[in-house]
């Protein structure tokens, strides 16, 4: 089986699929695209909300879009321990609850501090200070929960590692290496550090920092 990824190395959807693919050790090729690509009547056709990245399994020709569905998709088809069985109804209930955890009460808030505190430059866009306030203190609270919640069960889907902990990485990086929300990494919250630090050492996600350190140089070099 392979598939063929459309996104960019420095889109964070298209690095939870790149991560969560290389942990699974699925066979992915990445085809790099440019943001302003999004916006063209040829890419809607396979992401009609004009959002990176979408996956074609090149075995069936299927397509999927939306960087969570097409990791529990590759996962799925791999039989990858990374997505319980269905069979397991309560090592599945609890992964379902991780994903939604994740997609709920760390997404919002921390994709929010990524767009006002990174993106935003970008686009040309001046940071809302008062909305990044606020987005610091929701995730801030929300790792109080992501507290409670590690100190009975190891991971966020379980006591084994699964894809609802990867989905965390990409945004979550970004909040880290800013250091916004210090009670992600300073230890104040134990059971989050050592979680945080588990699955952000994992030797895929390792792998893409380097890939999109590289992406990044290239482009500076290239100006």
């Amino acid at each position: 089986m392979s598939y063929t990824l459309h996104g960019s190395i420095l889109s964070t959807c298209t690095a939870r699929v790149v991560a969560s693919g290389a942990t699974i050790g699925a066979d992915i090729k990445l085809e790099n695209h440019d943001f302003h690509a999004i916006h063209e009547a040829a890419w809607a056709k396979n992401q009609p909300f004009n959002q990176m990245p979408y996956l074609v399994d090149n075995t069936t020709s299927f397509e999927i879009f939306e960087s969570r569905a097409i990791c529990k998709y590759i996962a799925n088809k791999a039989g990858s321990d990374l997505l319980p069985k269905q069979s397991d109804a309560e090592a599945y209930g609890r992964f379902e609850q991780g994903c939604s955890i994740e997609q709920s009460n760390f997404d919002p808030a921390a994709s929010g501090l990524a767009f006002q505190l990174v993106f935003a430059k970008m686009f040309g866009l001046e940071t809302d200070v008062k909305l990044v306030e606020k987005l610091k203190g929701d995730l801030t609270k929300k790792l109080q929960g992501y507290e409670r919640l590690l100190s009975k069960q190891k991971f966020v889907g379980g006591d084994k590692l699964t894809l609802a902990d990867i989905f965390h990485l990409p945004y979550g990086s970004i909040v880290a290496q800013l250091g916004v929300v210090p009670s992600l990494t300073d230890g104040s919250l134990p059971h989050v550090k050592a979680w945080w630090d588990t699955i952000s050492s994992l030797p895929a996600w390792k792998e893409y920092e380097q890939q999109k350190a590289a992406a990044m140089a290239a482009m500076g070099a290239a100006k």
